[in-house]
């Protein structure tokens, strides 16, 4: 019996030339054998990450391909390129023309994705406000790949996911004065499902708890503080719980991440975008990783 060719490698998208993304994929090389990590491929410029290399002192060879599957026969040696050109930049100061690089590995890394040259995508960071003077039409990366694939923006979820917890921001990439307007019972339950078949697919969670935190202090204090938690999260729980989701809440964001608090649920699911990922960075900034659920490429 012939042996079945090896699975499509990940592709990597470069981020942002300025930013902190060329540093870590050369790291993540670097550490390739001590966590096992899978064949990759990069949409970058070689003299960029050899200079981000040296810059973490990392001796690695960048090996030019033009096919990501190239990557399987020569990672063990290298980190695999595939060119996106060249990009003028300083560290830490971002540009439009830093800008228009990263968008353009981002766009070809999807496309090396979906056509099947590669099996997931992993993106590195960009600098939001630069990709919007290019005409970058997305808050995120996430509202992006939602796009690309064909679906609305809800359906792509942002989960930050790291060794102490799993936080969801259920409204992500908008003013805090808009997330009143923006919760609904059904947007919770929609998003929750989301997370819940993620956890069980991708996690191999059995029965997850998904731990629903409340909008306003104290849980609205019985409508002192609010009515968001009577009027829309409560009613979305009952309906996840209708529907199997073991779903609590709401439960006051302050009591939410303490170490007792995170022992009892498998992601804890927020109103709004900094009650999700300040616990997160607080507790695992160098080791928390954002995952989009719900995208069939990444």
């Amino acid at each position: 019996m012939s042996a079945q060719p090896p699975s499509p490698p990940l592709v990597i998208s470069s981020g942002d030339p300025a930013g902190i993304g060329p540093e870590l994929i050369c790291e993540a090389w670097a550490a390739r054998a001590a966590h096992k990590l899978p064949p990759f491929a990069v949409v970058a410029d070689v003299v960029l990450l050899e200079a981000a290399a040296r810059a973490r002192g990392i001796d690695l060879a960048v090996i030019a391909i033009a096919d990501p599957r190239e990557a399987n026969q020569c990672f063990v040696g290298g980190l695999p390129v595939i060119g996106n050109g060249e990009c003028a930049y300083t560290p830490g100061v971002p540009t439009r023309e830093g800008a228009q690089f990263a968008q353009a590995s981002l766009d070809r890394a999807t496309e090396m994705v979906q056509s099947g040259q590669a099996r997931a995508l992993v993106t590195a960071p960009i600098a939001k406000a630069a990709l919007a003077e290019v005409g970058f039409a997305f808050p995120g990366q996430t509202e992006f790949l939602a796009a690309a694939c064909g679906l609305a923006p809800r359906d792509a979820v942002m989960m930050l996911a790291g060794p102490s917890l799993r936080t969801v921001p259920l409204t992500v990439h908008c003013a805090l004065s808009e997330v009143p307007s923006r919760l609904s019972a059904e947007m919770i339950c929609h998003k929750a499902r989301i997370v819940d078949a993620a956890l069980r697919r991708d996690f191999g969670i059995a029965r997850p708890h998904l731990a629903v935190a409340a909008l306003n202090p104290h849980a609205g204090e019985g409508g002192a503080f609010g009515d968001e938690e009577a009027r829309i999260i409560a009613p979305a729980i009952a309906a996840l719980k209708a529907e199997g989701i073991d779903a609590t809440g709401p439960h006051p964001a302050d009591a939410l991440f303490t170490p007792r608090a995170r022992g009892t649920y498998d992601a804890a699911l927020c109103m709004y975008h900094d009650q999700a990922l300040i616990p997160l960075k607080a507790l695992d900034f160098d080791e928390g990783v954002n995952i989009t659920l719900g995208l069939p490429i990444v």
